[in-house]
């Protein structure tokens, strides 16, 4: 029976993909429940699976066009499974092989291949020189009479030594290699076609400001120093400094409603919830999994959702549920390196803060210099929807919060003036 396969929807408002690349060979014997293919669409990339084991045959090349639905491939059920997969052949043997013919294959333990005996001076074709030899040969201008003193192989520690008895006309002559004029094209995915449109989109319909401050790790730093063997004994993933700026931010989030706001038509919407997301590099392009409602999550809670969508859009898994509804964006540059930039605002969002490299700084602490860990940080907002007290207010609350995490539990109010019930 030939099973025919369908282009499975990314999404509802989806009706067209691209068939990015085929997982098999046209031809190949698949198992079931095996990933044949990849489709992507301008906003996800979904695997195709094979519904039964047996033959496929392609019906739809990759880089092509295809609507939701189309057949893309179909699968022989009642194929013969090969004989490749019923068990694996050694390297060197045929499936015809009589043992003896095996036995023939083997190597002798009691005999080493041996180099032939070779004249002195007889060409370098009769000669075993290693490749790593030939280039230092040819480096230093030695022939293989400046090189052979004796019946064996050239390496390219005689080369060296030779070299070091030749006098070279030149030590500092630069020799001039021809410059590269290559190029490589390669067709834009219809994830990053997609992604090109909304980052000038939001460059031509929002009012996009940045604002920076600094915040001292010193405590966040100690805090996982100390901590760290304990958190991940018991929740089973290492602590990360990606939770405490998410935690942070929805704090900062509910005491600064402007900055986790949409624009609706005529209409200002803001959420009382803290739908955080956080970018992620991928090979596709720029993906931005949403970790549902923050606030609410501790540390632990943030890590393990993290590691589950970031994993998911590094292996091309993410849906689009999972990038479905953000309030509010976070984004790392400091992995790269990055000590300072102005993050794109991820429409129809607000706000989007920026993380930065951490850079030991001298820094004025009670009138003293002092190095201190340092990272920049920034919030780009809409300037239609948040002024710049309101910015400028939530940037310095997250810049307290990560200097004193113990802020967090009291959801950034001062433990002393609840406690005295000021």
């Amino acid at each position: 029976m030939k099973l025919e396969i369908k282009i499975p929807s990314p999404g509802e408002s989806i009706t067209e993909v691209e068939v990015a690349a085929w997982l098999v060979e046209d031809g190949d014997y698949v198992e079931k429940n095996q990933e044949i293919a990849e489709v992507e669409s301008e906003k996800a990339t979904l695997p195709v699976i094979a519904e039964e084991s047996g033959k496929v045959k392609f019906l739809i090349e990759s880089g092509t066009q295809a609507k939701v639905g189309d057949i893309i491939c179909t699968i022989d059920t009642d194929a013969a499974v090969p004989v490749s997969s019923q068990g694996e052949e050694k390297p060197g043997e045929s499936a015809t092989s009589t043992p003896a013919e095996k036995a023939s294959t083997l190597p002798e333990k009691e005999t080493a291949p041996q180099p032939e005996p070779v004249e002195k001076n007889t060409g370098e074709e009769h000669v075993r020189i290693s490749p790593l030899a030939r280039e230092k040969m040819k480096e230093h201008g030695l022939s293989l009479e400046d090189i052979l003193d004796g019946i064996r192989r050239i390496t390219a520690e005689d080369v060296e030594k030779v070299a070091g008895m030749k006098t070279v006309e030149s030590s500092f002559t630069v020799s001039e290699k021809a410059g590269n004029r290559e190029k490589t094209t390669t067709k834009m995915s219809p994830l990053r076609r997609k992604l090109g449109e909304r980052l000038v989109s939001v460059k031509n319909e929002t009012a996009m400001l940045t604002t920076f401050n600094e915040a001292d790790m010193s405590a966040v730093i100690a805090l996982r120093k100390k901590y760290q063997t304990v958190f991940t004994e018991k929740h089973g993933i290492k602590l990360g400094f990606m939770s405490f700026f998410a935690k942070a931010a929805a704090i900062a989030l509910e005491k600064y409603p402007a900055v986790n706001s949409v624009i609706n038509g005529e209409e200002i919407v803001s959420f009382h919830y803290a739908d955080i997301g956080i970018a992620v590099q991928t090979d596709k392009g720029l993906m931005v999994p949403v970790i549902r409602n923050a606030e609410s999550m501790s540390l632990a809670g943030i890590e393990k959702a993290l590691k589950n969508l970031a994993g998911k859009a590094r292996k091309n898994r993410i849906s689009m549920d999972d990038m479905a509804g953000g309030t509010f964006t976070i984004t790392n540059g400091g992995v790269f390196g990055s000590m300072l930039s102005t993050p794109i605002l991820n429409p129809p969002q607000a706000g989007i803060l920026g993380m930065h490299n951490i850079v030991e700084r001298p820094v004025a602490i009670n009138g003293k210099v002092e190095v201190r860990p340092v990272m920049y940080i920034a919030l780009s907002y809409d300037h239609r929807l948040v002024d710049g007290r309101d910015s400028v207010g939530f940037l310095k609350t997250v810049k307290e919060l990560i200097e004193n995490p113990a802020l967090m539990i009291t959801g950034g109010e001062d433990p002393y003036q609840i406690l005295l019930n000021l």
